[in-house]
């Protein structure tokens, strides 16, 4: 089992570093917004916050929800140790699954007002590029983890299904958060079922009722089923207002330490 995690961490580190690569130089050579925030502190800040999210959730969950998986596996706990499927379905199912718990968590990340108070770091970012999708704060972090090894044990999901599922979600986020378009046939189409960036970019726009829309990371379909798919925003994708709507290019938005005790201090609903 520890050559089985050794090997699943290093898989989706090569998966994260090729996609971030990859994707900053899809940016770099067709950038749909010019940034008025400058590159650097926000870069420092964002990636600051996902060194510190994986270090603590390396710290507090070495083995993470794969590690979960090969323990319900050996135990035969839950629903698919219990009612077995060919290989290929369960790990479908555990990859659907686990979507669409991610999907539900980050609506109610924006519902409840304590979690908002959380979750609120991620939306804070005044510019929206790839490095936004490593901008979480740690305690969001923390029980995004704890819900998924729930979610794993509860269901018997199967360790192959939940790496898959993890190297598509973080695939997904950066992807999402690209500050770039695809072209609009090829944007239409792939937007049939997974999240695009100008799709995902309403999602940080200042406005209350854009903001409350497009809560997928990886499959579009969820949006649509719950009735929070917005197909665009008013103001154009280029110039649209990202951030929160209390001064949204503050230096406390893209600062580490000020990220890092926003949700300890006094915050504003969006409207």
């Amino acid at each position: 089992m520890d050559r089985d995690l050794l090997s699943e961490g290093a898989t989706r580190l090569i998966a994260f570093a090729v996609v971030l690569l990859a994707l900053v130089l899809w940016e770099r050579w067709a950038a749909l917004r010019r940034q008025q925030v400058r590159r650097a502190p926000r870069w420092r800040t964002n990636l600051g916050m996902g060194a510190i999210d994986a270090l603590i959730l390396r710290i507090a969950w070495p083995a993470g929800a794969v590690g979960a998986a090969f323990l319900a596996e050996s135990r035969g706990w839950g629903a698919l140790n219990a009612w077995p499927m060919p290989a290929a379905m369960e790990v479908a199912a555990a990859v659907l699954l686990l979507d669409l718990v991610i999907y539900l968590q980050h609506w109610a990340f924006h519902a409840a007002p304590w979690l908002w108070r959380i979750h609120r770091v991620h939306d804070a970012d005044p510019e929206v590029d790839v490095s936004t999708a490593l901008r979480f704060h740690p305690v969001e972090s923390a029980l995004s983890m704890v819900l998924k090894i729930g979610v794993v044990l509860l269901f018997g999901l199967p360790p192959l299904g939940v790496l898959v599922f993890e190297i598509v979600l973080n695939a997904a986020a950066m992807f999402n958060h690209t500050n770039a378009s695809l072209p609009g046939g090829l944007e239409r189409r792939i937007r049939r079922v997974l999240v695009t960036p100008d799709m995902h970019r309403i999602h940080h726009s200042t406005q209350g009722a854009e903001s409350y829309s497009n809560f997928g990371f990886s499959l579009s379909w969820w949006d649509r089923l719950f009735r929070t798919y917005r197909a665009a925003p008013r103001i154009a994708q280029a110039s649209m207002p990202i951030g929160l709507p209390d001064a949204p290019a503050s230096p406390a938005h893209y600062r580490l330490g000020a990220a890092l005790l926003m949700p300890f201090r006094p915050a504003r609903r969006r409207s």
